[in-house]
Parts: structure tokens; sequence; C-alpha cells
């Protein structure tokens, strides 16, 4: 990057800096989902959140949406949701004697697809559509969706009874899998404070608007990553394919499917971003391996012998990331 570049990224990073800081104000806690959450918005990529009922995923990115002055829908996904309903669909006007556009409520920046497995494919498949063509069909005319858009589609690990999980070619379009977890006892602490205070203030400053964010998005693809992290990038995804390869023959056993080419693509991209975040134009090790497991554990296929030996995806990762050598 030139001087005027580094000028900019500082001062950017400064701003996302204050963007946690407003986010905190109402949100306990989750800073390594906000800034997951960030690196998909600034990756024009979207996320599959994971967590347990009230650890407010919700609450969460309303509250960025708000900060980052960006438009924001929440969709709770139900068995007899149609795609019309998320689309949008086309209405007789009977004054005007002819059929109107009325637009869904996808057309936003930030779209919460609130428990996506309890809706049925078709509704599954309208959202998976509009996420990878940016745009949607109401009647004969095709629609371009507002940008930034991005979608955070959560998922309940619990009560799977009557839910349609997500194929794995669609899982698979989504950037990153996050896993929310609990708070700790102090933050769950101040959390208990806040609420039972009835006259706490949710209310937060704009930070960033949608200018900046394309500015954003324009400096992490000045980020340089070197020739050897690219590599390093290709090892890490090929061990998930060719485990034996690799000296870890063990985790043929468990291993279905391996990582497809966008676990490279996305990697890639989320590493930048993470660079960015830290203040950097250059990638490090450190910015792959603490990105790996949100790009890569759904994108791994287990068969039946992991889930008996209860061997997950993020146990593989943690083995190939020992393993695999990062060559300078």
């Amino acid at each position: 990057m030139d001087e005027h570049s580094l000028d900019e990224l500082q001062e950017y990073r400064g701003k996302i800096n204050q963007v946690y800081n407003e986010v905190g104000k109402v949100v306990v806690g989750q800073k390594y989902m906000i800034s997951r959450l960030l690196v998909g918005l600034f990756t024009n990529s979207h996320i599959l959140l994971e967590g347990v009922p009230g650890l407010a995923k919700t609450l969460t990115v309303s509250t960025l949406a708000d900060v980052l002055h960006l438009d924001f829908q929440r969709i709770q996904f139900t068995p007899d949701l149609l795609p019309a309903d998320l689309v949008g669909t086309m209405i007789y006007n009977q004054k005007q004697g002819n059929f109107e556009v009325k637009k869904g409520p996808i057309f936003s920046n930030i779209i919460l697809a609130d428990e996506i497995n309890r809706s049925p494919a078709k509704v599954q498949s309208a959202l998976l559509e509009a996420m990878q063509e940016k745009s949607v069909t109401i009647g004969e005319t095709t629609f371009s969706l507002d940008r930034p858009f991005l979608v955070l589609a959560t998922q309940n690990p619990v009560e799977q009874e009557g839910t349609y999980p997500l194929p794995e070619a669609q899982v698979d379009r989504f950037m990153m899998k996050v896993n929310v977890d609990y708070p700790s006892k102090d933050e769950e602490l101040e959390i208990m404070r806040r609420i039972s205070n009835m006259r706490f203030d949710f209310s937060v400053n704009t930070i960033l608007s949608k200018e900046d964010i394309f500015a954003i998005r324009d400096n992490i693809n000045k980020v340089t990553i070197s020739e050897s992290l690219e590599r390093y990038i290709i090892e890490l995804v090929y061990c998930t394919r060719f485990p034996k390869e690799y000296g870890l023959s063990e985790l043929m056993n468990y291993v279905q499917f391996g990582a497809s080419p966008r676990a490279s693509i996305n990697l890639n991209l989320a590493a930048k971003a993470m660079a960015f975040l830290d203040g950097r134009d250059y990638v490090l090790p450190e910015d792959i391996k603490n990105i790996a497991k949100d790009v890569m554990n759904h994108r791994i296929l287990l068969n039946y012998e992991a889930e008996a030996d209860s061997v997950s995806t993020i146990d593989l990762i943690d083995v190939i990331l020992k393993k695999i050598p990062i060559n300078s």
C-alpha cells in the first residue's frame, strides 16, 4: 500500500474500534461474533450462525445494523413460510386495474434469517439464490438487491425435530459457520443487570456509512498475502480431502468429503479481512489460523463413524492446523 492508503487504513481501524465500542453499549461480550460479522460484511459474504436461543444473536445483528446505518430485517423462518413471503409477489390493484409489485423483506441491507432450517427447501432455495445472484425475480421483472447485502442465517443446534436441514451444497455458500457460545460468568452478570434496568438506553451512534463499507472493501482488496501463505491455505484445504498424503491416515476413517474450492477462496478473503481489522496491510499466518475453523468447519462432511466416536469437524481442523507446516 502507498502512504495515503496506509493512512486510510489506520483511520478506518479507529472507526472499527468505535464500532466495537458502540455495539458494546448494548451487547455484552460477543466480540468474536461481531468480528466475524464484520468480516462477512467487508468481504461481501454471508454468515451462518449456530447457537442455542438467548445468546443475543438478533440483538447483536440489529445493533450492528444501527451502528453502520444499514436497513435491517429479521425474518422468522417457519414451516408455513412461502418464497413469496421472502422475495415479494404481484398483487392486483383494483383501482388501477393492473398488477403491482409488492417487494418482500429481502430488500434490505442486512437480513437475519432466523432458524433457517425451520422452513422447507423452496424457501431456503429462494434465499440462497438471492445470496448468490444478488437479485430476485418477481413476476417477469428482475430486481437488484440493495447494496451492501448481507445474509446472516441462524440455526438452533437443539430441537431438530420438524426441521429441514440445509443440504451440504447450500451450506457451502456461506463464507463462515460461526458457533456462538455462552457468555462468561461476569458477562452474564452484566447482562442480567442491564436487562433488569428498565431505563437502560439501547440507542447507539452511527459510525460507518455505506460509502465507508465500500471503501473498506477496496482497502481489503489491497491487503497483500505472500505466495507461501497462499500455498499454506491450499495445503490446509487439500489435507481435508486427502489426509493420508499428509500422514493423517486416521482421519480417513472419519471424513466422507473434504472442503470444496470455496474454502480456499474464502480462507484467503477472510484472512485479508482479519489483517485489515488488526490494522495491517499484509496477512500473517495467525490470520489464517484464527479464521480457519469458521471457514472450514461446515465444509467437511463427516461419516457415521465420526459421530459414533464423538469426533467433530473442529477436532479435525485442530489436528490439521498442528500438522501442516508453513513453508517460507
